[in-house]
């Protein structure tokens, strides 16, 4: 089965269910929950550290998290250059201080105290241009303002994300995959301060990995319980199966992404 034989399910009357790609996550799809969740746990995460920030979300993609960043922020653009995500975006997600605009990110020029830009620099073909230009939008904001002209960045670690012994993932949408010490050497390159987190498995995620380690990969296709267990336990994954921690307390190479904090 193709990813694009996903569909979101259960979409409010008059907003268009986004199909799954690659190259984006979705709510409302049970068998991408994980990838969701693994999201989703970032944003509110940053939700806690943005209240009454003006925010920008760069890349928003289906605009789940510039919903839940406005919640928080006094006010949220979030932003994306792709069409059929855009439309759903703005008329799924309706708040009076959220907007969404079509635009490229290294494009949409706009003072924030705070740009979040989460899953995508693994994307851009030229990313340190874009984070000098995000640096350009929150550079007038001070420290001890709202948000604090921060710029949240986060990315897969490709050691985690990679197949065992491979140089990096399969994924056809990305254009380099990072290390964790490749990944902090980029952002320092761009900002002042740089403080890095770590993404790791936790509650029913780190049970598995200890399942699995113990064999039970080799036991569930032999008894029948893949597609039951796993029709189960995708859908009950939430964010609280994951955990951020700051590098000084993980090992990020172990991480399965990395959150980087950016300060002009």
């Amino acid at each position: 089965m193709t990813p694009s034989t996903y569909v979101q399910r259960d979409q409010p009357e008059g907003v268009p269910p986004l199909a799954l790609t690659g190259e984006r996550t979705l709510p409302d799809v049970p068998e991408e929950n994980y990838w969701f969740r693994r999201h989703l746990v970032v944003y509110e995460w940053i939700a806690a550290r943005v209240g009454g920030a003006r925010v920008l979300d760069m890349a928003c993609g289906e605009g789940y998290g510039s919903d839940v960043l406005a919640g928080a922020a006094s006010s949220v653009v979030g932003v994306d250059a792709n069409p059929e995500a855009h439309d759903h975006a703005r008329l799924r997600y309706r708040r009076r201080n959220l907007r969404f605009v079509r635009d490229l990110v290294d494009r949409f020029s706009e003072p924030a105290d705070a740009v979040v830009f989460l899953q995508t620099i693994e994307h851009v073909e030229q990313p340190r241009g874009v984070l000098g230009h995000f640096r350009s939008l929150v550079e007038s904001t001070q420290a001890g303002e709202p948000g604090g002209g921060a710029v949240f960045v986060s990315t897969p670690n490709v050691l985690t994300l990679a197949p065992k012994g491979a140089s990096r993932s399969g994924n056809p949408w990305h254009v380099h995959e990072y290390r964790a010490a490749e990944f902090e050497a980029l952002c320092r390159g761009c900002f002042t301060t740089v403080e890095m987190h770590g993404l790791f498995h936790a509650g029913k995620l780190r049970a598995h990995e200890l399942a699995l380690r113990l064999g039970w990969d080799r036991v569930h296709p032999r008894t029948g319980l893949t597609r039951p267990f796993y029709g189960w336990f995708t859908p009950a994954i939430s964010t609280a199966d994951f955990a951020l921690r700051p590098a000084g307390e993980s090992d990020l190479d172990r991480a399965l992404d990395f959150i980087a904090v950016c300060r002009p």
